[in-house]
């Protein structure tokens, strides 16, 4: 089976609607890294050496390839990642191989099954 790495980097404001949303598209788990910190176009500024940035979370779903676009979409979507300056990014990497899946890998081949 093929599978896609998504990674979603969105405000931890945001986090929860993104994950829900991966979910409902068929994103079977996730692993969030929370307090992340980038700079974009711009570099925000600072005040009397703090950070104003706000900290971003990361948030990883291994999909099946037939559902990594729509899932994608849904991400984007839902963080209004396309309209919002600054709101985010989240883009997906092909994946070699993984183990460890032993508890999703049923529902990820029962989902992969019934589309074809």
């Amino acid at each position: 089976m093929r599978l896609k790495l998504i990674v979603a980097l969105v405000s931890d404001d945001k986090i929860d609607v993104v994950v829900d949303a991966a979910r409902e598209a068929g994103a079977t788990g996730s692993t969030i890294i929370t307090s992340v910190r980038g700079d974009g176009l711009r570099p925000e500024k600072t005040f009397f050496g703090l950070d104003l940035a706000a900290k971003r979370d990361v948030a990883l779903f291994l999909v099946a390839e037939s559902r990594a676009r729509d899932i994608l979409e849904r991400i984007s979507e839902a963080g209004d990642l396309d309209t919002e300056p600054g709101a985010g990014i989240a883009f997906q990497v092909p994946i070699e191989d993984a183990v460890g899946l032993t508890t999703q890998l049923p529902t990820i081949l029962e989902e992969v099954e019934s589309e074809i």
